[in-house]
């Protein structure tokens, strides 16, 4: 009796893990686009418009962050 071994990798077909590859690189361009725009845009706000907003300057990068890979 013979037995022939057939590589899944945990159910999954090559085809089927390229594919899951390609979406999460898409989703994490997507993260990071978000993380940039955020960024930049809280970045451009004067000290006084930050202060009206309760945010310090300090703060810009975990507040992109959050709101990009966190929500």
């Amino acid at each position: 009796m013979a037995h022939t071994a057939t590589l899944t990798h945990g159910g999954f077909n090559l085809s089927a893990r390229f594919a899951n590859l390609i979406e999460r690189v898409k989703e994490n361009r997507a993260r990071a686009s978000e993380y940039t725009r955020t960024y930049t845009e809280l970045n451009r706000m004067s000290t006084r418009e930050l202060d009206d907003i309760g945010v310090r300057r300090c703060d810009i990068a975990d507040i992109a962050r959050e709101h990009a890979y966190c929500a």
